[in-house]
């Protein structure tokens, strides 16, 4: 891969990890370690794809406020950008496993558990948004600690395609999570549906405890020279900024990205309420045609694992073209296949851009600085979805619905613009 802006600063045979060999000549899925990791995945995603349109559906049934439920995805998006570099350095510094299994335990309590231990008369909007926020800080922890735990299971030439099966969990989650989701709310209500969450994640804690991680030890030096957090902090930024400049455009180009995709899916039941008049059930179905979407991306990006940095950015400039279009048909149409045709379409879009940004973070970052760098990734895009997320609630609720949607299609084409330039990029080749 080019773009690397230096030797390598660890060794890259296969001597060290036994099972690369083996790795590269078998699908991934296929594999113990990453099958394992990969199964836990599908099984909590679900559960989170359940949870997800349960706590959207709670706040805007009891408060009727696009801006109030907009408050759902900022509690989301605080913790990674307050806490995003810091979480980065202990990524670096401790074991990858014990991070996951811990932060999967701790959200099993507050979004399974817990809710299922209120009674109904206390279950009130400000319990929920304390518990979405604990869960989120336990989730800031987590996706950086995955993403940084693939290269010890993951050969290097398949990191693209790695990242691209685990999403692909994602979006069998958001498949079949919104329906069931739906179905349950109707049946039961919001509360019972946030149980379900409780088990899917012990799960995902159990399939991580059988993963061998390999060579994820942190490589510090004794205590008497371990540098500061300040230090290793400085040394993340300094490398996400100068040493690497691809990382910095990378941030740029994502934090636009996310500035558009948060505000679709934290006011996506808004929406699909107001301007297509449509129940729990009906919304559940249209958001799994996003999932159906994002699905069809991450199986087809298995055969871009490989491509070239600028190749891949351009592959990101089609697939957000694609998104914003549909995006903008979708406030003509009135009919709910087409709405799921269409949904499915935009899922399409936007499938491809996180693989692919954490494949090129994780073959140009040095293994020891794999989670600073996605602290510094994940501030940047995180600080940018807040915005998005204020802003487009505001416009939703004092211009119109439509005005809102048209917004977000506009900021997905200067997405694609800006991923053009990048592909053009110097750094790129």
């Amino acid at each position: 891969m080019q773009g690397r802006s230096g030797p390598l600063p660890y060794p890259t045979s296969t001597v060290e990890n036994p099972d690369s060999i083996s790795a590269q000549d078998r699908p991934l899925l296929l594999t113990r370690d990453f099958g394992l990791v990969w199964s836990g995945q599908f099984i909590s995603q679900i559960g989170d794809g359940v949870s997800r349109l349960a706590l959207l559906w709670f706040v805007y049934a009891v408060t009727g406020s696009p801006i109030k439920t907009s408050v759902i995805g900022l509690l989301q998006t605080i913790p990674p950008i307050v806490l995003g570099p810091i979480i980065g350095v202990y990524v670096d510094r401790l074991p990858k496993k014990v991070l996951l299994i811990t932060s999967d335990i701790l959200r099993a309590l507050l979004i399974g558990l817990i809710p299922c231990l209120i009674p109904v008369e206390s279950f009130t909007v400000s319990v929920l948004y304390i518990l979405v926020l604990l869960h989120a800080i336990a989730t800031a922890v987590f996706g950086p600690a995955l993403t940084a735990a693939i290269p010890s299971f993951v050969p290097k030439t398949q990191f693209t395609a790695g990242n691209a099966l685990l999403q692909s969990t994602t979006s069998l989650g958001i498949i079949f999570g919104p329906a069931l989701s739906g179905l349950g709310i109707a049946a039961y209500g919001s509360q019972e549906v946030l149980c379900l969450n409780a088990a899917t994640y012990m799960i995902s804690a159990a399939c991580l405890t059988l993963v061998r991680f390999k060579n994820s030890a942190p490589q510090v030096p004794s205590r008497a020279g371990r540098p500061t957090m300040l230090q290793d902090l400085v040394e993340g930024f300094r490398y996400s900024v100068v040493i690497q400049p691809t990382i910095l455009l990378l941030t740029g180009t994502a934090a636009l990205y996310t500035f558009g995709t948060s505000a679709l899916t934290a006011l996506f039941p808004v929406f699909a309420r107001k301007m297509l008049g449509l129940g729990p059930v009906e919304i559940g179905y249209l958001w799994s045609a996003v999932g159906v979407g994002l699905f069809i991306t991450s199986i087809g990006l298995l055969w871009a694992t490989d491509w070239m940095i600028k190749d891949r950015m351009r592959l990101i400039m089609g697939t957000t073209v694609l998104s914003a279009a549909a995006l903008c048909a979708l406030t003509r149409t009135t009919d709910l296949y087409m709405a799921g045709l269409l949904m499915g379409l935009i899922g399409c879009g936007m499938g491809a851009f996180t693989p692919i940004a954490w494949g090129i973070i994780q073959e140009l970052a040095p293994r020891q600085m794999i989670g600073r760098v996605l602290g510094f990734y994940g501030t940047g895009a995180m600080t940018a979805a807040i915005g998005g997320i204020s802003a487009f609630g505001w416009i939703m609720e004092q211009q119109g619905t439509e005005t809102g949607v048209y917004g977000i299609g506009l900021v997905m084409l200067m997405t694609s613009l800006v991923a053009a330039r990048m592909s053009r990029a110097k750094t790129m080749h």
